[in-house]
């Protein structure tokens, strides 16, 4: 993807909350594939949403692939921005002070693990986003949270719990896929 299309993307993630907040339309698909036809190769994405003074605001994303990239990045926004529940819906007045940021993510793989130590060995922090799967529970965190939780043991605890299990659920062997993402965000 070229680097104008990439930063294209950015503005569609702004341009489909803003619509939502004034009732307009700003996003034109036909225009936009057009310009990035690759665009409508299937794709997942995450739309992250962070307020100005550094705290998340809003995530919402999607793991496979299953429709266009850019219908992707216009639902993540749209979700992230209105119905992440832990957020309240965004507001015009906080608009502004939001910053975007769109996660385009490889396929997730499979890692094949023999234990907690076998594991650590084969993702690499600050490079490997990571979805955890146990007995119907799911969760994931993007490369970036490793910013935030950058030890292993700490980094899988929370997402442990983020899935709804024990903060010790490695001890149970829990699937887990890695993932890399192409980070596009606003200065």
């Amino acid at each position: 993807m070229k680097n104008e299309c990439e930063q294209i993307l950015l503005q569609i993630a702004k341009n489909a909350v803003w619509e939502e907040l004034e009732g307009v339309r700003l996003i034109n698909k036909e225009d936009l594939y057009a310009k990035c036809p690759q665009w409508k190769e299937k794709g997942a994405t995450f739309v992250t949403l962070t307020s100005g003074s550094g705290d998340l605001r809003g995530c919402i994303g999607t793991l496979e692939a299953y429709r266009p990239l850019l219908e992707d990045v216009i639902s993540n926004a749209k979700a992230a921005a209105f119905n992440d529940y832990r957020f309240p819906p965004l507001t015009k007045e906080e608009f502004d002070d939001v910053k975007f940021e769109v996660s385009i993510l490889s396929q997730p793989e499979p890692v094949d693990y023999f234990d907690e130590e076998d594991l650590q060995d084969k993702i690499i922090p600050f490079e490997d986003g990571i979805v955890l799967v146990y007995s119907g529970y799911k969760a994931t965190f993007l490369p970036q949270v490793w910013e935030k939780l950058p030890e292993f043991d700490e980094f899988f605890r929370h997402l442990c719990l983020k899935a709804g299990l024990s903060a010790n659920c490695l001890d149970f062997h829990p699937d887990i896929y890695k993932y890399q993402v192409k980070e596009i965000k606003e200065d």
